[in-house]
């Protein structure tokens, strides 16, 4: 029997596991009605554009939190070590401990990217960028905060696809620690 849901916002969050378990292609609208409860109808009252607008709103989602708890204070930091370092603490939590994909990501490597490029390409650029403002502000020159920003981003996302790959998060972990060490060094 289906569920019911008070407002859209409600879904997201289930709709955001549901993509990071199945991927894109593979969260058909049978998995997705059977895992958020939802009938059909209220899937499409909720997401008239279906699946696709639906994966557009968990990434609005993902990059709201994002903006929020990551870009947000990088940028607008008094002691940029101390954001670097809630970054490092915070991205951690976000992908628990490795045991969660970024399913940006995901969509990057899978099919659906061109459905959602402005999407991906903002997600890594403004972490970057972000990232890259708090290094200047803690002393390093634009070349070598860019250059140390896309390491970490690298590196973190190297981390958590290796980390589910052998199915063992202390890699994510140890990648994050690794990262965190670099960017305060």
């Amino acid at each position: 029997m289906a569920k019911t849901v008070a407002e859209r916002s409600d879904v997201i969050p289930v709709l955001a596991e549901i993509f990071r378990e199945c991927g894109f292609e593979g969260a058909s609208l049978s998995i997705i009605g059977e895992k958020t409860g939802l009938g059909k109808g209220s899937l499409y009252h909720f997401f008239p554009g279906g699946k696709e607008e639906m994966a557009a709103a968990v990434l609005n989602e993902i990059d709201t939190w994002f903006e929020d708890h990551i870009y947000r204070p990088l940028r607008e930091v008094e002691n940029p070590r101390a954001a670097i370092s809630e970054m490092c603490h915070a991205v951690t939590d976000y992908f628990h401990s490795g045991r969660r994909i970024c399913l940006v990501g995901a969509f990057a490597l899978d099919n659906v990217r061109d459905r959602f490029t402005d999407q991906i390409r903002d997600y890594f650029a403004d972490w970057n960028s972000a990232l890259a403002a708090a290094l200047q502000t803690a002393g390093h020159n634009e070349t070598e905060a860019s250059a140390l920003a896309e390491e970490a981003v690298i590196s973190i996302q190297g981390g958590l696809v290796l980390a589910r790959a052998l199915g063992d998060p202390s890699l994510f972990k140890r990648a994050m620690k690794k990262a965190e060490e670099r960017l305060l060094a």
